[in-house]
């Protein structure tokens, strides 16, 4: 099955918030959260965890990585949960440190509200208006920890960079659920899916193999969809081949002379416009499109030892 709602899953575990960016939450004797979705939807989230848990308290929150619609909300997480932890990487860590990063999660998060608020049944007094807030990474998870929730649950971290260096993938073994985000690519609401590789094709074609070995009964991705049963499989099929399909079309159009900003417009037009909201903020989609345009097109034209000359 494919769910695109918030609510209640399968085996405690929920969507929170808005299912465009959810925190996703294992309502288990000991509460757990992974991701913090957008800033502005921080009463959201804290409303609709706060009606699951009642008066239990989530000790830790796990991030994936630190793109603005994935960690937006930490700061107000950790105010209203007091003693919440913020797990991640060592590399998020250090990316979340950075004030250029800090500016670039501002910008995306305040562009981002209008779009919300035109969302039908979205109280717009309730949202979080007042700009992103930074945090720091309270503890430092590495490739195959293993961080134990309570008796018969615990949490496997896997490194699955490839969409970003900082990514890091979560696996429950006890209930076969996996939260992948966009390490296992990301279904559109128009039903495509789109390559997620960001910063490294090779890396992330490994880490989709890595996370597709894994007895996955949930796939968690980052936005819109969860996937059960039979439809994991899909998912991990079509991500391949979205992967290779994005490859050929970058390497025929850049072998049959069309520049990287001409592709960039023509797979935009079929990877993008189609979608209908809500969606990706445009600046952030193409942000990411250029970038794995630009990545592709370096390969092949150092493959082939193709030089630009531009003129001045």
């Amino acid at each position: 099955m494919i769910f695109q709602e918030k609510g209640h899953i399968v085996d405690n575990l929920y969507v929170t918030g808005i299912p465009w960016s959810p925190v996703y939450l294992l309502g288990s004797e000991t509460p757990v959260l992974f991701e913090a979705g957008f800033y502005c939807m921080g009463r959201y989230y804290e409303r609709d965890i706060k009606n699951i848990i009642k008066d239990k308290k989530p000790p830790i929150l796990f991030l994936t990585h630190v793109h603005w619609d994935h960690c937006g909300a930490v700061s107000y997480l950790k105010n209203v949960f007091p003693g919440l932890k913020i797990a991640a990487s060592k590399r998020a860590a250090e990316i979340i440190e950075r004030p250029n990063a800090q500016r670039l999660i501002d910008e995306f998060s305040r562009r981002i509200v209008p779009l919300i608020e035109n969302i039908p049944g979205i109280e717009k007094d309730v949202l979080l208006t007042d700009g992103f807030k930074p945090f720091v990474i309270d503890v430092i998870l590495e490739d195959n920890d293993r961080v134990s929730i309570e008796e018969g649950l615990s949490v496997e971290v896997l490194n699955t960079p490839g969409h970003t260096r900082d990514m890091l993938s979560y696996y429950i073994p006890e209930k076969k659920i996996l939260f992948a985000t966009e390490a296992a690519g990301c279904m559109g609401r128009s039903g495509k899916m789109v390559a997620e590789f960001i910063v490294d094709f090779d890396l992330y074609i490994r880490s989709l193999k890595r996370l597709a070995e894994l007895d996955v009964a949930v796939l968690c991705q980052g936005h819109h969809f969860v996937f059960t049963d039979e439809s994991v499989k899909e998912h991990f099929k079509l991500s391949f081949e979205a992967a290779e399909t994005f490859k050929k079309n970058v390497e025929e159009l850049i072998a049959s002379g069309v520049s990287e900003d001409d592709v960039v417009t023509i797979i935009k037009s079929k990877e993008y416009d189609p979608n209908p909201a809500p969606k990706q903020l445009e600046m952030a989609y193409l942000m990411s499109l250029k970038a794995r345009v630009s990545h592709i097109a370096s390969r092949y034209k150092e493959k082939h030892k193709i030089i630009d000359i531009k003129a001045d």
